[in-house]
């Protein structure tokens, strides 16, 4: 035997026994190239390092950086769909994947078949031991023209869901003189029989969406009081009205009177809620009081609620009216059942105040709460266990939520510093719009009573007009509330 040739079987037998820690180290000592062997006839690469998923599907959306995955969900124009569909073929045609339906770009990409497969599979071949069926539906027809499967024909063929179009311009703006820009108040509500209530300076003011007339309600400047919350009542007969002194007055719309005027809060009344013929009211005095409208003023039950330790900015009560949700300044949101005195249940994740809350009308026990400034997130909550479910960053400060009536959807309003409107998809949060026009912080939201439109308010002293849900489960026309403001622009 050649000595040369024997020495080189010698050497490469002991690197084989090497253990795999001295392999590695007396690679990188010789830096793995072939200048660094001086003996051999050639160089074989050692691909040990090498990453296939990512060398040969870094295309996938899941190797996508979550700001590059927010930007690819915010929209929803057809290109986008084109390339589901697309992606869906190629997938039928070279991995024999079998889709019949083009999947909607916007639902999560964890469970879209299309958009989410396990990167590890790309290199794994099986042998079938069965012969494929000639009448299998992947099969090709003799007598077709077209070189597709029978699976790509059914995908070509599936009827496409039209794209969601949400208008980015508001379909009307008022002004507003006098509209407070302070993140604790709550002055503007719609009212089941399609009338707005705004509060401006110490007045509050009704707008019909019917006729466009506004009246005014009430002047409190005579009493030195200005107005600091509104709040209609569930039939829209009765608005209360939260003031600066602490005072929560109740008024009859249709007969522009005051009813009665309770007191009880030492400091103003940023928060109302109504619960049947009871109303709560959140003030900054930290205390949360019940009291039954029914009753005399001279014989008013009160329920005092105390758990926050600084001022009440947010109330609402649940769809069962079973559950009031506040949230304070104090960075806490509490649940408080009908009964108990003491909080049920007391959530401390936010980082700044709690303003906005809304409970879900599609899923018992949901709650989402979004917090100020310094936390800038959306979180949800399942109360009837008690555990966090999801949370997201929005990049400013939430100002309001409300749930869609009709689909799983959720608008949000935004301060610093993007002064937007966000309206997302549930569960997979993924944004379906943004609107923006307002230049101050989006204090104020209102949805309305067909639960089509919303009203924002901001401190740019104006209220705008957005369509931004559909009545997808209604076919009959209705008159709705954009249809009537359409008439009367």
């Amino acid at each position: 035997m050649d000595q040369e040739y024997e020495r080189r079987l010698l050497r490469q037998i002991n690197h084989q026994n090497l253990p795999e820690e001295a392999r590695l180290t007396k690679c990188v000592s010789a830096t793995c190239s072939p200048l660094s062997v001086r003996s051999g006839d050639r160089f074989i690469p050692t691909r040990a390092g090498s990453n296939w998923s990512i060398n040969f599907h870094y295309a996938n959306e899941n190797f996508r950086s979550p700001s590059q995955n927010r930007k690819a969900k915010d929209t929803s124009s057809d290109s986008s769909k084109d390339a589901v569909a697309y992606a869906a073929l190629l997938r039928n045609e070279l991995l024999g994947a079998g889709i019949e339906t083009v999947p909607d770009p916007h639902t999560d990409d964890r469970h879209n078949p299309v958009l989410f497969q396990d990167s590890l599979s790309l290199f794994k071949y099986t042998v079938h031991s069965k012969r494929v069926p000639s009448n299998c539906d992947n099969e090709i027809s003799p007598y077709s023209l077209s070189p597709l499967s029978n699976k790509s024909h059914k995908l070509l063929r599936s009827p496409r869901k039209p794209a969601r179009k949400i208008s980015k311009i508001p379909f009307k703006v008022l002004d507003a003189p006098e509209l407070q820009d302070d993140f604790y108040l709550n002055l503007v509500d719609w009212s089941a029989g399609n009338l707005l209530s705004v509060g401006l300076g110490a007045c509050v003011y009704l707008w019909s969406a019917c006729t466009s007339q506004v009246t005014r309600l009430c002047d409190l400047s005579v009493d030195g009081d200005s107005v600091t919350s509104v709040c209609w009542n569930e039939r829209g007969s009765l608005v209360a009205v939260g003031t600066h002194k602490g005072y929560v007055q109740i008024w009859d719309a249709a007969g522009g009177r005051k009813l009665t005027s309770l007191e009880g809060h030492s400091a103003r009344v940023g928060a109302l809620a109504w619960n049947g013929e009871q109303l709560s009211s959140g003030s900054r005095d930290r205390v949360i009081l019940q009291r039954d409208v029914r009753t005399p003023p001279t014989a008013f039950a009160e329920r005092r609620l105390q758990g926050h330790r600084q001022e009440v900015c947010g109330l609402k009560w649940s769809p069962d009216h079973q559950h009031l949700a506040s949230g304070g300044n104090d960075n806490k949101l509490l649940v408080w059942n009908s009964s108990s005195l003491l909080p049920v249940q007391q959530y401390s994740d936010h980082l700044a105040a709690v303003k906005a809350i809304a409970w879900s009308p599609h899923q018992h026990g949901l709650l989402a709460s979004g917090g100020g400034t310094a936390d800038r997130c959306l979180r949800f909550w399942n109360t009837l266990t008690g555990q966090a479910l999801q949370s997201t960053d929005t990049g400013s400060q939430v100002c309001n939520l409300a749930w869609s009536k009709h689909a799983n959807e959720l608008v949000s309003t935004h301060g610093y510093s993007q002064n937007q409107i966000l309206v997302w998809k549930y569960p997979a949060l993924t944004q379906v719009a943004k609107l923006t026009g307002h230049s101050y912080r989006v204090l104020y939201l209102a949805v309305s009573p067909d639960g089509e439109a919303i009203v924002t308010g901001a401190g740019d002293e104006t209220l705008r007009f957005w369509n931004v849900f559909n009545k997808t489960c209604c076919t009959k026309e209705s008159k709705s509330v954009l249809n009537l403001f359409t008439r009367i622009r």
